[in-house]
């Protein structure tokens, strides 16, 4: 039974009988030259008409009957079934045909086996950096060419180049690097035949994994906020699997990992956190490790005692300060009045295992003191208030009036740490009375009033503060002034401000300021306030000295009205204040006018009116500039009066009703009249001879 193959043989063959079917030729059809070890062998002689043909190998006829037969008058078959190296050769199909005419043709058949790579490993491992060697073994008949490839270029057989293929057909790499991993192709070909044969082979470079740091030791201060990062690169083929080990156990919600594991972050850092992590990275080939010393730190923290303390004179201090941090700070006691630091010795104000004591306490040790903390990982401190009542005032002198005493100091006393807030006045006439006293706020003059005149005192003065009263200065004898004259034993009388000459100059403001009764004690000095007239406006305070005879405000507000109090201030005590009002104008609108320009048109105003002027003058009166020029240029006008024809001169003025008026302003009369009569005045002459009796009468009245 015939398979498909050889239907389709034999249809193939019988279609080219048909085209070849010409008288007196003969050819050899057959599928293919090149035929492998063990593949069907068959030629078909095709005549050009009918005779008797026979077949021959490399000469020698073939009379095998298996394998040679007659197919019809005109064709015969050759048939292999299994074809050996040895069928190899050239073929001849003879025919001597009926005619007596005799033909042949040849073909010549190559019979191959393989190639065949037999046992070569397809993929192959390696390390970086070996050199190696991956083995073609391919055999095949006859001769065989063999050739590396890779990306569809040859490599060379170069034995000085890294990578070559030697004579036995290996390929060598030497130093293997990750860049030569990839595919090769081991290339076959019969040598002189289209006949190809390939084996690709992979090539695998492994590396042992390596760990890297950027950091191989990490420094943080530990708090909530604190988030640290350990990184470890890694790297090696086939990719490694990264591990970590910490001081600590793994917490979700303290410890992140990135997707590969090569970072770790330690989020709101403890103490607890310090040590070693070790970072591990294994593949097949090996494992590598590397470790991050990780140092927290805890910023210093200071804790005293007490924050304020209040003592009297003569007790004894002593306050505790404990500090805390990594690594352990030192301890520092600041006296931050002199910011001097307090040593460790046995004086009366000493440290002593980081507690601060001062022994039989004094005025002058009150004030701040500074716990500090100090390390490498920050700073630290706590401030202690001390607070003693205020010394006794030195360089005190007092001067009496005719009723009062006053103090005066060169410089406060010591205050005790706390701002002194008032004084406390003592005087008595003698030594067996008690002491009168009055307090005084530290802002106000220090006198004591309402004394008798011409008398003795005993006078002494005392500091106040938030702690009590310090002690009191040496006592002082002082006579009050008898009285002569007229008494003036009081507050001064309010400042007289003459506002009528006040002056206001864009947005400035001065009176002149005058004080007539001093009250019997001179006039200490002047207090000024002023503000906006608006509700919630903040008064504005200025001093000025008892010699200030104005009163001046700079820098106000355009466009707004002020109100101004002005008291004057003496020992015993202030005046009631004098007040006035006054209203600062709308800034002015600048103008883009020159000087010259504003000039021009003033001058061009006055030209036109000048003319205007006199030609109504000419032409009512037969006076002026242009009458004179008349007068030159035609001679004289009748009906003209000259000065020489009157009864005298006005020596430049002109009588109006009783008004004189110099001649230098008869222009601005003129106008004024023109004005007020509605531009009627006919009979005034501007000329300089008399008015007639007649004219005199005719002159309107103009009101003064």
């Amino acid at each position: 039974m015939l398979n498909l193959s050889d239907v389709i043989l034999r249809t193939v063959l019988l279609l080219l009988l048909l085209v070849y079917s010409t008288d007196g030729k003969i050819s050899i059809i057959t599928k293919k030259l090149d035929v492998q070890v063990g593949e069907e062998i068959l030629l078909l002689c095709k005549a050009g008409g009918e005779g008797d043909m026979t077949w021959q190998k490399d000469g020698e006829d073939i009379d095998d009957e298996d394998i040679v037969s007659k197919v019809d008058e005109t064709s015969s078959k050759l048939l292999i079934k299994k074809a050996a190296m040895e069928d190899g050769g050239k073929y001849t199909c003879k025919c001597a045909f009926d005619n007596g005419h005799e033909d042949d043709t040849q073909t010549t058949l190559y019979v191959y086996d393989g190639p065949s790579f037999g046992s070569t490993n397809s993929y192959h491992e390696f390390l970086e950096g070996m050199n190696v060697t991956v083995p073609c073994l391919v055999t095949g008949q006859p001769a065989l060419d063999v050739h590396w490839l890779r990306d569809k270029q040859e490599i060379p057989t170069n034995v000085g180049r890294r990578v070559h293929m030697t004579s036995d057909n290996r390929l060598v790499i030497e130093k293997v690097r990750r860049d030569d991993a990839g595919t090769y192709v081991c290339h076959a070909e019969i040598r002189g035949r289209p006949v190809v044969k390939e084996l690709a082979v992979s090539v695998v470079v492994n590396a042992p994994p390596t760990v890297r740091l950027t950091e191989e030791v990490k420094k943080v201060i530990a708090g909530p906020e604190t988030n640290v990062s350990l990184i470890c690169l890694v790297d090696g083929l086939p990719k490694p699997n990264i591990t970590w080990s910490m001081p600590v156990a793994f917490d979700p919600l303290h410890h992140r990992f990135n997707s590969d594991r090569s970072q770790l972050t330690i989020q709101s850092v403890v103490r607890a956190d310090f040590g070693e992590y070790v970072c591990t990275a294994t593949n097949k080939i090996a494992e590598n490790s590397a470790t991050i010393m990780l140092h927290v730190f805890e910023a210093p923290e200071v804790f005293v005692s007490v924050d304020k303390v209040n003592v009297s004179v003569g007790e004894r201090v002593s306050v505790s300060c404990n500090i805390s941090g990594h690594p352990q700070p030192e301890l520092h006691w600041l006296n931050k009045q002199n910011w001097q630091e307090l040593d460790s010795t046995s004086g009366r104000v000493r440290v002593v295992e980081g507690m601060l004591e001062i022994d039989e306490v004094v005025p002058s040790d009150g004030g701040l003191y500074s716990c500090m903390a100090v390390s490498i990982s920050g700073n630290a401190s706590r401030d202690v208030a001390i607070y003693s009542v205020p010394g006794p005032p030195h360089y005190l002198s007092v001067s009496p009036g005719p009723t009062s005493v006053f103090f005066s100091l060169k410089t406060l006393p010591i205050s005790g740490g706390t701002p002194i807030t008032s004084f406390v006045l003592q005087w008595k006439q003698n030594a067996a009375e008690q002491w009168e006293r009055t307090i005084v706020p530290a802002s106000d003059p220090l006198v004591i009033t309402t004394l008798k005149p011409y008398t003795l005192y005993t006078v002494r003065l005392a500091a106040l503060n938030m702690v009590g009263q310090g002690q009191f200065s040496d006592e002082q004898s002082v006579r009050t002034h008898g009285i002569q004259g007229k008494v003036l034993t009081g507050e001064p009388d309010s400042p007289v401000l003459s506002t009528d000459k006040m002056n206001i100059e864009g947005n400035s403001f001065s009176v002149p300021l005058n004080q007539k009764d001093d009250g019997g004690s001179p006039v200490l000095h002047f207090s000024v306030r002023y503000r906006q007239d608006e509700e919630g406006t903040e008064w504005k305070e200025m001093q000025l000295q008892s010699n200030a005879d104005s009163v001046t405000l700079k820098d106000l507000a355009f466009g707004s009205g002020y109100q101004l109090e002005i008291t004057a201030v003496n020992t015993n005590g202030s005046s009631m204040p004098a007040t006035f009002n006054f209203t600062i104008a709308e800034k002015p609108v600048s103008t883009s006018m020159t000087k010259g320009s504003v000039v021009g048109i003033v001058m061009v105003i006055f030209l036109v009116v000048f003319l205007v002027v006199d030609a109504t003058c000419c032409y009512r009166n037969r006076c002026g500039l242009l009458m004179s020029i008349a007068v030159k240029v035609f001679g004289k006008v009748p009906g003209l009066k000259m000065v020489e024809d009157g009864e005298g001169t006005t020596k430049g003025e002109l009588n109006l009703k009783g008004i004189t008026t110099p001649r230098g302003s008869i222009q601005q009369t003129v106008a004024q009249t023109l004005s007020k009569e509605g531009g009627q005045l006919t009979e005034v002459t501007c000329d300089k001879a008399p008015l007639t009796r007649h004219e005199k009468t005719q002159i309107p009245t103009v009101d003064a």
